[in-house]
C-alpha cells in the first residue's frame, strides 16, 4: 500500500466518521441544537440546526468513502469555519479553555482543506469511478469551503449581546 494513499484513506475515514458522530449528536438533540444555535447568535436557528445535521452526516459519509471528496471536504471546511467564527474564536486557541478554543475546529478545517486539495487518493470511490476534478479545481473547491463558511456567518450570524447583570440574576 502506498503510504500517501494509505494516509489519505485513514484521514478521510477518521475525519469523516468524526464529523458523522458530531452530526448524530446534533440530530439526537435537534431541538436543543436549534435552541443553542439561537443562543449563540444564529438567525433561523431551526433551519441552521437541520442544515448542520444534514451537512455533517452527508459530508462525513462522502468523505469517509471518498466520493466527491473535494466537495465533501469543502463542506467540512465550511462547517468548521462557521464553528470557529461564531463560537470558538472568542475563547482563545486551546480547546481546554472555558467555552472551548479554536484549536480543534482549526485542525479539522485544515485537514479537510488538504484532503479537498489532494482529492480522495487511490483508495476512494472517486478513483474507482474515475471522478477527478483536477488539482486546480480541488484547490478552488477547498478554498470555496472557507468562503462558504464566511458567507454563512455574514448572512445568518450576529454575535449576541452579553447578558446584563440584571438578566443574569433572574
Amino acid at each position: 500500500m502506498n503510504p500517501v494513499n494509505g494516509g489519505l484513506l485513514l484521514l478521510r475515514i477518521v475525519v469523516g466518521l468524526t464529523i458523522i458522530a458530531h452530526g448524530v449528536n446534533h440530530a439526537r438533540t435537534l431541538d436543543g441544537t436549534a435552541h443553542w444555535f439561537a443562543k449563540v447568535g444564529f438567525k433561523a436557528a431551526p433551519m441552521q440546526a437541520r442544515m448542520s445535521v444534514v451537512t455533517e452526516l452527508g459530508a462525513g459519509l462522502l468523505l469517509a468513502v471518498g466520493l466527491l471528496t473535494p466537495l465533501a471536504a469543502a463542506a467540512i471546511v465550511a462547517t468548521m469555519t462557521v464553528a470557529a467564527g461564531a463560537i470558538h474564536r472568542f475563547n482563545g486557541f486551546f480547546v481546554f479553555r472555558k467555552g472551548e478554543g479554536v484549536e480543534y475546529v482549526n485542525v479539522v478545517a485544515w485537514v479537510a482543506f488538504v484532503i479537498a486539495w489532494t482529492g480522495g487518493g487511490r483508495y476512494s470511490l472517486d478513483n474507482t469511478l474515475g471522478i477527478d476534478f483536477g488539482t486546480t479545481w480541488n484547490l478552488l473547491i477547498g478554498l470555496g469551503g472557507f468562503a462558504a463558511g464566511i458567507g454563512q456567518l455574514a448572512l445568518f450570524w450576529r454575535r449576541p449581546a452579553p447578558a446584563s447583570d440584571e438578566t443574569a440574576k433572574g
